[in-house]
Parts: structure tokens; C-alpha cells; sequence
């Protein structure tokens, strides 16, 4: 067994957080995309309380949770690029970023993406998430500064499935015009990244059937 395995999915940006800092840090591993609607025993061995990925195997001993993953990585790998900034405050104000993008803006931009009802309530309620996201990042580069850190890796979902999905589904959250520093931001994040994020007319694909399975479900019931 290799030193370092990942337990993910090649659709889930959870997932490819991890990836992104395992290559950051230059760490050798191996990825086992798992069947989300047939998991592993590994998988269900190795988180039982979640039962879901990203889950990184490090000698053996598993590590769960996308952010607890993104920080064990820095404090582990520590020659390589840091994920995290050094100073105490700036790395708490980074922790709180994060979580915000995880507690409020993903569950909010996910509603607004596939509501079925009030959904003009609900993008309202994600497009002013976005803007105090977009606020934090001033006119920075990257939320990290120059380069990218733990809240620009955590936003991945924003700056890439967002954007493919809502073309999809016929919705404007992010776009030049209502938030031009965050769209910027997106378009180089995934300049840099372009390597670590799926196919995008694979996830176009994917998700498609999801809203095809949901038309034909509403129509139907």
C-alpha cells in the first residue's frame, strides 16, 4: 500500500481540495475514486461516522473531513508550500473564511443552483453570501494574497462548478458584471489549477442527467 492514498471522487470539489494541496506540497499518492452509489469497504472502514469522501490514508491511519485533511497535509508536509499563513491571526481570520465558504456560501449557492421553488429568494440570499466573499477579497490576487492559501482551495467549488453548473441550469450567481473581483479571481484560480479540476464537459454531463432525472420526476409527480 502506498504511504499516502485518497479516497475521493473525480466530481467532488471536496476531493479535489486535497488534491490540490497534495500537489502543492509535491506529496506522492495514490487516488481511489470511489462509486459514491456503492462505497468501498475501505471507504465505510475508514470514515464510519460520515461515510463519505475525501478521506486521506496516511500509513494507514485515516484522516476525514476536507478541511481537517487541508490542515493536517500543512502541518505534516511542512517543507513544502504553505497552506496555511504562519502569523496566529492571520491563520485564525483564514479558519473563519473557510468556514464561511462552507457553512453559508456552498449550502446557498447549491440551493439557488437546483431550487425548485423561490428560487429568486434564494439566489438573492447566495448572490449577497458571494458579495461578502467578494468583499474579503479587496483587491487581492488571491484570498491568500499573491499566492493561493487554505480559503482559496476551500472556494474551488465557487471559482469552478459554480460556473459550469449555472450555465447548465440557466442561472447568473457569479459573472463579471455582479461580482468582477470574484469572477476574476476564478478565472485565474483555475488558470493555475486547470490540472486539479475535472473535465468540465464530463461534470456538464453528469449534472445534466441530474436535471434531466429532476424535470422528468416534476413533470411526472
Amino acid at each position: 500500500m502506498a504511504e499516502v492514498k485518497l479516497l475521493g471522487s473525480w466530481l467532488s470539489p471536496f476531493s479535489r481540495r486535497v488534491e490540490t494541496a497534495l500537489k502543492l506540497k509535491n506529496v506522492e499518492y495514490e487516488f481511489v475514486d470511489e462509486d459514491l452509489q456503492s462505497k468501498s469497504a475501505l471507504l465505510l472502514k475508514s470514515n464510519p461516522v460520515h461515510q463519505k469522501v475525501p478521506v486521506l490514508l496516511h500509513n494507514d491511519r485515516p484522516i476525514a473531513e476536507s478541511q481537517v485533511i487541508l490542515e493536517y497535509i500543512d502541518e505534516t508536509w511542512k517543507e513544502g508550500f504553505p497552506i496555511l499563513p504562519k502569523d496566529p491571526y492571520e491563520r485564525a481570520q483564514a479558519r473563519f473564511w473557510a468556514r464561511f465558504i462552507d457553512e453559508k456560501c456552498l449550502p446557498a449557492t447549491w440551493k439557488a443552483l437546483w431550487a425548485s421553488e423561490e428560487r429568486e429568494k434564494a439566489m438573492e440570499e447566495a448572490c449577497e453570501l458571494l458579495k461578502i466573499l467578494e468583499n474579503e477579497l479587496k483587491d487581492k490576487k488571491f484570498f491568500a494574497g499573491e499566492t493561493v492559501g487554505l480559503v482559496d482551495i476551500v472556494a474551488n467549488f465557487i471559482a469552478f462548478w459554480l460556473r459550469a453548473i449555472q450555465e447548465l441550469v440557466g442561472v447568473e450567481l457569479l459573472s463579471k458584471e455582479k461580482l468582477p473581483k470574484l469572477y476574476n479571481w476564478s478565472d485565474e484560480f483555475c488558470s493555475v489549477f486547470q490540472e486539479n479540476l475535472p473535465p468540465k464537459d464530463r461534470l456538464v454531463a453528469h449534472f445534466r442527467g441530474r436535471l434531466q432525472s429532476t424535470t422528468t420526476t416534476t413533470t411526472s409527480s
